[in-house]
C-alpha cells in the first residue's frame, strides 16, 4: 500500500506535464514580437532593409542556438549561467586546433562540439554529484571558462581562419545567412527531441516534479548530466558559427549572452521553475531579442541602456507568466 500511494501522490502533476509536453506558442510572444517590428520599422527608416534583416537573423541565430539549450535546462528546474563563457572557450579551441596547431579546417567543427559538451558534463556531474546548486556551479564555470579562453589565447583573439570554415559563418547559401539555416535545423531537431522523445518527455517530468519522476523510474541523475551536456552542445556550436563569422578565435565573445539566451526562453514559455517548455516559443523570444537589440543599435542607444532593456526585459515575462499561472489556478 505504501508504494501505490507513492507512486499515484505526483500522478496530477505528471498529468499536467504530459499533456503540454509539447508546449503551445504563446500568443503574447507573438503580439509582443509584431509590435517591436512595427515600432521599429517606424523609428528607424532602415530596419526593414534586406541588408539590416539580414543582421537582425545573424543575431538571433547566435543567441537563439544558446536559448535551445537553455530551453532544457530550465523546463528542468535548472539554470546555466556558463553558456556565454562555454561558447568563447569552444570558439577559442577551433580556432586552436585549426590555426596554431596546423589541423585539417574541418577539426574545428568537432573541436567546438567537444570543448561545449566537456564543460557541459563538468557542470551536470557536480551539480548532480557534488549536490551543489546549479546557479552556483554554472556561475563557477562563467568564470572557469572564460578564464581559460583568456589564458590560452594570452587575452588575444586567435585571427585568420581557412576559407571553408569561414562558410559556416559567412556563406549564404540561396542567400540566407548559414548560421541561420544551421539555427532553424537545430530548433527542428530539439522541438522532435523535446516533444516526441522520452529524453524530452523526462526532462519536463524532473522538472515539473523530480521526486514523482523518481518514483516512476526516470534515471534523474543521468537525464540532468545530459541536458547539461546538451547546453554545452549548444553553447559550442554557437562558439563554431560565431567564430566562423567573426574570422577569429576571440576569448571575450559572449559576454552577457547568457541573460539573453534565458529571456528568450523565458518569453517563448519556458516556465522558469521548470516543468514546460516549448522550443519554437524559444524560436519566438530569440526574435525579439534579436529586433530589441538591433532596433537599439540602429537607434544609437548606449550599450549599457541595452543591457538595463534586456534586464527589464527578463523580469516582465517572469512576472507576465507568473500572473497567467495564477489565473489558471
Amino acid at each position: 500500500m505504501a508504494m501505490e500511494h507513492r507512486t499515484t501522490a505526483p500522478a496530477p502533476g505528471l498529468r499536467w506535464t504530459f499533456a503540454h509536453r509539447r508546449g503551445a506558442l504563446r500568443i503574447e510572444s507573438l503580439v509582443v514580437l509584431a509590435g517591436l517590428v512595427v515600432a521599429m520599422s517606424l523609428s528607424s527608416p532602415v530596419f526593414l532593409n534586406v541588408a539590416n534583416i539580414f543582421n537582425v537573423v545573424l543575431a538571433t541565430s547566435t543567441i537563439g542556438i544558446l536559448a535551445l539549450g537553455a530551453t532544457y535546462v530550465i523546463g528542468s528546474a535548472g539554470i546555466d549561467l556558463s553558456v556565454g563563457s562555454i561558447m568563447a572557450f569552444a570558439g577559442v579551441i577551433g580556432a586552436l586546433l585549426v590555426k596554431t596547431l596546423g589541423l585539417p579546417w574541418w577539426c574545428a567543427i568537432p573541436g567546438c562540439l567537444a570543448a561545449g559538451l566537456l564543460a557541459g558534463w563538468i557542470n551536470g556531474i557536480v551539480i548532480t554529484y557534488g549536490k551543489i546548486p546549479a546557479f552556483v556551479v554554472t556561475l563557477g564555470m562563467m568564470g572557469v571558462a572564460r578564464g581559460v579562453a583568456l589564458l590560452i589565447t594570452e587575452g588575444q583573439a586567435i585571427y585568420g581562419l581557412p576559407a571553408p570554415l569561414l562558410f559556416l559563418g559567412q556563406g549564404r547559401p540561396f542567400g540566407i545567412p548559414m548560421p541561420a539555416i544551421v539555427f532553424v535545423v537545430a530548433a527542428v531537431l530539439l522541438h522532435l527531441l523535446l516533444a516526441y522523445t522520452r529524453f524530452g518527455r523526462h526532462t519536463l517530468v524532473i522538472g515539473d516534479n523530480e521526486r514523482g519522476a523518481r518514483a516512476m523510474g526516470v534515471p534523474v541523475r543521468r537525464l540532468r548530466i545530459k541536458i547539461y551536456m546538451l547546453s554545452g552542445l549548444m553553447a559550442g556550436l554557437a562558439g563554431l558559427l560565431t567564430m566562423a563569422r567573426v574570422n577569429a578565435g576571440d576569448p571575450t565573445a559572449g559576454m552577457n549572452f547568457e541573460l539573453a539566451a534565458i529571456t528568450a526562453a523565458i518569453i517563448g514559455g519556458t516556465n522558469l521553475f521548470g516543468g514546460r517548455a516549448t522550443v519554437f516559443g524559444t524560436v519566438i523570444g530569440a526574435l525579439i531579442m534579436g529586433v530589441l537589440q538591433n532596433g537599439l543599435n540602429l537607434l544609437a542607444i548606449p550599450t549599457f541602456w541595452q543591457q538595463i532593456s534586456i534586464g527589464i526585459v527578463l523580469v516582465a515575462a517572469v512576472w507576465v507568466d507568473q500572473l497567467a499561472q495564477k489565473d489558471k489556478e
